[in-house]
């Protein structure tokens, strides 16, 4: 089954404790991100302490419920353009109350190689990323399966990163 709209939207508002990403490629069409990718490649960048938008409040209103929203994202370095663009707004999202972590694996082996990008909700549902190779999202389909798969990819993600704020310290991003 395909989530679209508010019904994908709806996966947000509900879950009870946990929504967890996994990210795994080095760039993310979103048509949405267009003009700010435009501004970030022509010199602009936000300032992080003063940066709040509807995504930062949710998160603040998550963390007061007492529910947690996390990621990890596998990367390679050098650092793609849109890493850096994004690793821009990770600090305000991280500051606001979403658990950010980084898998870097330059030079080493990807344990999760093979795995693509989902979110997991309350460790129960899985809705899995679909995209083109150049990033271009092509649609998020609910897996119909055993989530335990899943989990452990959660449980190594986890174990091989490290929180967004300690790996980029001392990294020109």
């Amino acid at each position: 089954m395909h989530l679209d709209g508010e019904e994908w939207a709806a996966r947000f508002k509900s879950f009870q404790r946990e929504a967890w990403r996994l990210e795994t490629l080095p760039e993310y069409r979103v048509s949405q991100e267009a003009e700010e990718i435009r501004a970030f490649a022509a010199g602009e960048r936000i300032d992080p302490h003063a940066y709040s938008n509807e995504y930062t409040d949710d998160l603040k209103r998550v963390r007061r419920e007492g529910k947690i929203k996390g990621r990890v994202h596998i990367v390679t370095r050098p650092l793609s353009d849109y890493l850096r663009f994004e690793f821009m707004y990770y600090q305000p999202h991280a500051w606001a109350g979403e658990d950010i972590r980084i898998m870097d694996v330059t030079g080493r082996r990807n344990p999760l190689k093979w795995v693509q990008d989902f979110w997991m909700f309350d460790r129960s549902e899985v809705v899995l990323m679909n995209y083109a190779p150049d990033g271009t999202q092509i649609s998020r389909e609910i897996f119909e399966g055993d989530v335990a798969p899943f989990l452990e990819y959660q449980r190594i993600a986890l174990a091989e990163s490290v929180p967004f704020e300690e790996y980029v310290k001392g990294l020109d991003v």
